[in-house]
This record gives structure tokens, C-alpha cells and sequence, in this order.
């Protein structure tokens, strides 16, 4: 099994320098390219969540002697993950906020003002998100824990 889940790492490795060579390329380029890009980049994005999921199934059908190693680095591919997540967002902003002056011609202080707030409340929002997944999670366990429970009673 942790070979299908050392597969999953190389996948992961690749995927995730491409995205991250895409999202340094967005902010410098403009229009229907740009558009395909921000595209093309949420879709590997998706595709590297589900990689973390298949690594999570994997690393729950790990003996437990193992599962702390491997529990260990997928939380650090966790962390990247949200990296790029953020990263990718901040560079569709300073896209939205370079379509946003060039129409309106808004001053860049108030413009970054605004964005700072923005990207602010974003990470506050995405931080409770986390949390919240977390809790359901922690519920989801203890209410098998509790099923195993009552059928080893029965």
C-alpha cells in the first residue's frame, strides 16, 4: 500500500511545480490566455485534492506502526495544498484589481487598501472553513467509534 501511496507523492510533486509555475505566469498575461489559464490551473487544483484524498484513504489502510510517517507528510501536502490555494488566489486578485483600474481608473492606494481587507478576510474565512471541516470530521469518527461500540455490545 505505500507504494500506490508513494505514486500518489510523484503525481502530487508534479502536478503541484506545474500549477505553481502557472500561477507565477498568470498576473503577466492578459485576456482570453490568461482566462484559459486561471482555468486550466482550478482544474489541477482539483485534481490534486483528489490526489490528497486518495492519499488519505491510504494512509488509513496503513498499519498503525507505519501510519505516523505517512500521517505526517500528507499533512505537510495538506499545507502546500492551501499554499497554492492561496497563492492562486492572490494572483487572480491582483488580475481583478489590474481589470478593475484600467477600466475605472481608481487610485493604486485605495485599490491596494481595499485588496489587503480583502485578502485579509479571505484567510479569516478560509481558517474558520478549516475549523468547521475539522469539527465535522472529528463527529464523523466519533459516531462510528460510537457504531462500533454499540454493535461490539449487541
Amino acid at each position: 500500500m505505500s507504494s500506490d501511496f508513494e505514486t500518489y507523492e510523484l503525481d502530487f510533486g508534479t502536478l503541484t511545480a506545474d500549477i505553481t509555475n502557472k500561477i507565477g505566469r498568470i498576473p503577466k498575461l492578459a485576456g482570453e490566455e490568461k482566462t484559459q489559464l486561471v482555468l486550466n490551473v482550478d482544474k489541477q487544483l482539483e485534481e490534486v485534492r483528489e490526489l490528497l484524498e486518495q492519499m488519505d484513504l491510504e494512509v488509513r489502510e496503513i498499519p498503525i506502526q507505519s501510519r505516523g510517517m505517512y500521517s505526517s507528510r500528507l499533512k505537510s501536502y495538506k499545507q502546500e495544498m492551501e499554499k497554492l490555494e492561496k497563492d492562486f488566489k492572490r494572483s487572480r486578485i491582483a488580475y481583478s484589481d489590474e481589470v478593475r483600474n484600467e477600466l475605472l481608473g481608481d487610485d493604486a492606494s485605495s485599490s491596494e487598501s481595499q485588496r489587503a481587507h480583502l485578502l485579509d478576510n479571505t484567510e479569516r474565512l478560509e481558517r474558520s472553513s478549516r475549523r468547521l471541516e475539522a469539527g465535522y470530521q472529528i463527529a464523523v469518527e466519533t459516531g462510528a467509534h460510537q457504531r462500533k461500540a454499540r454493535e461490539r455490545e449487541v
